[in-house]
């Protein structure tokens, strides 16, 4: 047990390690300025980049509003979602499809071209047999780069907005979104990928090889190009497997330096954003007080989470059944439970969702612990889209702070008035909408039509009942609202009314938070800029982190416990 407290110990402090220089790096790609120490190895993309804008017919000098970056950022997203469709409709027919595996059916298209479009990598398929070497690399790993980008680059969007000497326009989306790409997000995966490669992961157009077992049982086994996918699935926050159990997978997830390095990545750049915040607006305080908020709303979610696992079953337990390495059902043994914990949280506090055990099998508090961390969708978050939900948490302190002390809020020297409230509470708001409102509908069919005919009539949905049945169709909205992806696979989910509802689910999860907060920066950057003053709330204190921090727990404890109670907390109370 301790030396699996230590290996995840050196997994946080490595991160951080490498998100201080990082997020200094990334600062300056945005601003446009790297300076030789930090981004000018990478000058020589800059003809590429060219190419890009002029094919794309893009004046990367144009500095455009809010409005035409939203409008840029929803167009583009749309001409990928019907790429991507169409895509997996007529996979079954198109080349690189070594194994033979059939087209998708409209819904199941329908909702994987939706989930990975939007960062959320839900999978109501199994990696190795619903798709193709094709879909595999020219589908779902060019979306996870894209919609990672995506994200990034509305997240720079607010960055410029909170500066003191903008007025209206935010810079340029699509510059944004290419750097993201090309300086950020690429040269780390080569790096991810070149390191799973030597450990095992495959990297190859192969198709399935046979082997025979220690049962003496011949099996075929899955390959592909493997390596490439994985490194942009955690370092973009996706999530998505190339096999059906994701990083569970031997092949995916060889040994526990992969894990380390695999881990590492799915909070790398999220913190490293927040880091690179300070530089860019040159309010580092400001950057320390989210990072510690963030930090402390992490470690409160993983170390109940850790505890559960590393205790054991209590099922289990009541039965004198002695358990030295902690709750080991659908783990695997050669990471063991504390990293599994681990992972279990870092990989729902951001829009990752990839998973190194199965989480359905994970003790209640694990459970309750990862949704709720989805739930709150702030600490740390997805690339870019972590700043953005934090951002309207913020939003909300401020006007709270204001009512307070008797004082027109202002955040960095512009007045959040009535409009910028506005949107802010309805984004607050729309999440929790989404997920109990959505869970209410799926529970209400399973009670009161078992038998409809859904593909999968809706009593068939669940392998379990009572309180974890109840969970399995939580979680999975759950994710779905906050982009994460992972799921309790006790669901059946790959049927109409789960592919349908959850896509709808998915596209209003991801555009609203982006769109709510890149429209109240634009509406703060038309605002005067006024100097603080001795009567200025300051927001980079511990104080105004504590606010923030007591509104994010407010709000997710009034809205979510009641459906936490009914779920994990009841099959807690049932195990003892």
């Amino acid at each position: 047990m301790f030396t699996d407290g230590m290996g995840v110990i050196a997994m946080y402090a490595l991160t951080v390690l490498l998100a201080i220089p990082l997020g200094k790096y990334i600062a300056k790609v945005y601003q446009g300025n790297p300076s030789r120490n930090a981004g000018s190895a990478l000058d020589f993309i800059a003809p590429l980049e060219r190419l890009i804008y002029r094919l794309g017919g893009v004046d990367p000098n144009r500095q455009m509003n809010w409005k035409e970056n939203l409008v840029a950022l929803v167009t583009i997203n749309l001409l990928w979602f019907i790429y991507a469709f169409f895509m997996l409709l007529f996979q079954g027919s198109l080349p690189l499809n070594p194994d033979g595996n059939p087209s998708q059916t409209p819904d199941l298209a329908f909702n994987t071209a939706i989930s990975f479009l939007v960062n959320c990598n839900l999978q109501h398929y199994s990696g190795e047999s619903g798709l193709t070497y094709l879909t595999q690399t020219a589908v779902i790993m060019f979306l996870q780069f894209v919609t990672a980008a995506t994200g990034m680059a509305a997240m720079v969007l607010v960055f410029n907005a909170l500066r003191t000497e903008v007025a209206d326009k935010l810079g340029n989306f699509y510059v944004y979104f290419v750097k993201s790409i090309t300086r950020i997000l690429l040269p780390l995966s080569l790096v991810v990928a070149l390191i799973l490669a030597f450990n095992g992961t495959p990297a190859s157009y192969d198709g399935k090889d046979t082997i025979v077992t220690l049962q003496v049982d011949t099996v075929g086994v899955s390959r592909g190009p493997a390596a490439g996918m994985i490194a942009i699935k955690q370092l973009g926050t996706n999530g998505g497997g190339w096999f059906g159990v994701n990083s569970a997978h031997p092949l995916e997830n060889p040994n526990y330096l992969t894990n380390m390095v695999e881990d590492i990545s799915i909070i790398l750049i999220p913190i490293a954003l927040v880091f690179a915040l300070g530089h860019y607006i040159n309010r580092r305080r400001l950057a320390l007080v989210i990072y510690g908020v963030m930090t402390v709303g992490f470690m409160l979610l993983f170390f109940p989470s850790l505890f559960a696992e590393i205790s054991g079953n209590p099922a289990i337990a009541n039965l004198g059944v002695a358990q030295p390495l902690g709750s080991m059902e659908g783990k695997e043994i050669r990471l063991g439970a504390a990293a599994s914990a681990y992972w279990g949280i870092t990989t729902t506090a951001t829009s990752n969702g990839s998973v190194n055990a199965m989480h359905d099998s994970m003790t209640p508090i694990s459970g309750a612990m990862q949704m709720l961390d989805m739930m709150i969708n702030a600490f740390y978050g997805g690339v870019g889209v972590g700043f953005l939900n934090f951002f309207v948490f913020l939003i909300v302190a401020v006007f709270i702070s204001g009512l307070m002390v008797g004082r027109t809020p202002e955040f960095l020297g512009r007045k959040v008035e009535a409009r910028e409230m506005k949107i802010a509470s309805l984004i607050a708001i729309l999440h929790p909408f989404l997920i109990l409102v959505s869970t209410a509908i799926s529970s209400y069919t399973l009670v009161n039509m078992p038998d409809a005919d859904w593909a999968v009539k809706p009593g068939n949905w669940l392998n379990n009942d009572t309180f974890h049945g109840f969970s399995e169709m939580l979680y999975e909205y759950t994710s779905s609202a906050a982009n994460n992806g992972s799921g309790f696979e006790g669901l059946g989910d790959n049927n109409f009314f789960w592919n349908f509802t959850c896509g709808l689910v998915l596209i209003l999860g991801r555009y609203l938070p982006i769109v709510g907060p890149v429209a109240i920066a634009g509406l703060l950057a038309q605002k005067k800029y006024v100097p603080e003053s001795s009567g200025t709330l300051p927001t980079d204190t511990g104080t105004f982190g504590l606010v923030t921090f007591a509104v994010i727990f407010i709000i997710a404890a009034l809205s979510f416990f009641p459906a936490l109670a009914l779920g994990p907390l009841a099959e807690y109370f049932s195990l003892r």
